[in-house]
C-alpha cells in the first residue's frame, strides 16, 4: 500500500485539503453542522442560497421523504444579504476550508447585487451561481435552461465579482447539458457545479392532494446519483475536459464509493447534499474513505483518478 497519499486538490486556482465539500441548502451557514463534526477538515463548505433580501420561502410542507431520496421546495429561505454578512460571515471566517456562498435571484440584477456586495469579503473564496434551482416561481431554473439567459447571467456575474471563483450550478433537465455548460463557461464560469434537483411530485392518495404545499418539489438523493454520474462524466468529456475547467459532481453521494464515482467520472471535488441529513457525519467519514481507497489502490494523488473512467472499447456489435 502507498504510504503517502495526497488528496489535496487544485480547484479553479484554490488549494483544497481534499475534495469533499457540503452541497448548498443542507448544512445551513456552517454552525448548524458544527455541532456534529468539525467543518474545516472539508475541503470545502457551500452555504444555503443568499438573496439580496431574507425570504420566508414557499409554505409548508415542503420536504417529503421518498422510497430514495426527498423532494423539498424551500424555495431559497434564507436570512437575506445584510444579515448574512452581519451575523454569519465572521464564523465562516474562522474555517479553514474553502467557502463558497451559493447566490440566487429572480432578476439578473439581483444576482449582480449578491456578487458585488460579497466580492469584498475575505472570509469567501467563491461564489455559487445557482441558476438550477426548480422551486421558485422566478429566477432559479428559468435562468439555467436558456442558453442565452445562462450567458447573460453569467457574465454579469463575472464582471462583478473581482477575484473570487465564479462556479456556476447547472440544471439536469435540459435538452443537452453540455450545452448550457458551454455556454457558461464561454461567458466566464471558473467552475461548474453538477447536478442540481430534479423536479418531481409526491401525492397523498387519501386526500389526492400534492404532499408539498408547492405541488412540485426538487428530488434529491440516491435515486438520482446514476443519472448524475452520467452527466458529469458527459460534460466532463464534451467541455471541461480539454479547458481544465474543475467540476464539483453531486446529486446521491452517501459513499465513499459513491464519491470515488464522480471523481473516476471526471469530477475534480464532489459535494455532499441529502445524506447530511440521515448522518451530518458522513463527509468526514468520505474523506477519510477516500484516503484509504487510494492508498489501497497504490494511487500516490487523488488527482489521478479524476476523469480515469476506462470506456469498453471492444464491445461486441
Amino acid at each position: 500500500m502507498s504510504e503517502e497519499v495526497d488528496i489535496s486538490v487544485e480547484f479553479a486556482g484554490i488549494r483544497l485539503a481534499n475534495p469533499v465539500f457540503t452541497a448548498s441548502g443542507t448544512s445551513g451557514y456552517a454552525d448548524e453542522l458544527g455541532d456534529f463534526m468539525d467543518v474545516s477538515s472539508l475541503g470545502g463548505f457551500i452555504t444555503k442560497s443568499i438573496t439580496v433580501k431574507p425570504r420566508k420561502g414557499n409554505a409548508t410542507p415542503r420536504i417529503v421523504e421518498t422510497d430514495s431520496g426527498m423532494l423539498n421546495a424551500i424555495g431559497w429561505a434564507n436570512i437575506g444579504l445584510d444579515a448574512f454578512i452581519d451575523e454569519k460571515l465572521g464564523a465562516l471566517e474562522k474555517l479553514s476550508c474553502s467557502v463558497f456562498v451559493n447566490i440566487a435571484g429572480e432578476t439578473i440584477d439581483e444576482y449582480v447585487a449578491v456578487a458585488e456586495r460579497l466580492a469584498g469579503e475575505r472570509a469567501i473564496a467563491g461564489l455559487e451561481l445557482n441558476i438550477s434551482c426548480p422551486n421558485v416561481e422566478l429566477g432559479g431554473i428559468s435562468f439555467g435552461t436558456e442558453p442565452e439567459q445562462v450567458a447573460e447571467v453569467t457574465s454579469a456575474v463575472k464582471k462583478v465579482s473581482g477575484d473570487k471563483v465564479l462556479m456556476v450550478k447547472l440544471p439536469p433537465a435540459v435538452t443537452n447539458v453540455s450545452v448550457i455548460a458551454q455556454v457558461a463557461v464561454d461567458s466566464g464560469a471558473d467552475a461548474l457545479s453538477l447536478i442540481n434537483t430534479f423536479t418531481a411530485m409526491v401525492i397523498d392518495i387519501e386526500t389526492r392532494k400534492p404532499v408539498l404545499a408547492n405541488r412540485t418539489g426538487g428530488l434529491s438523493g440516491p435515486a438520482i446519483k446514476p443519472i448524475a454520474v452520467y452527466l458529469v462524466n458527459k460534460v466532463y468529456e464534451e467541455v471541461t475536459k480539454s479547458l481544465g475547467i474543475p467540476i464539483l459532481g453531486m446529486g446521491g453521494i452517501r459513499t465513499v464509493s459513491d464519491a470515488i464515482e464522480f471523481i473516476i467520472a471526471g469530477a475534480s471535488a464532489v459535494a455532499v447534499g441529502t445524506a447530511n441529513f440521515v448522518d451530518p457525519g458522513c463527509t468526514a467519514k468520505i474523506v477519510e474513505g477516500i484516503k484509504k481507497y487510494c492508498a489501497g489502490k497504490n494511487i500516490s494523488n487523488v488527482k489521478e483518478l479524476v476523469g480515469s473512467l476506462e470506456a469498453e472499447q471492444d464491445a461486441a456489435n
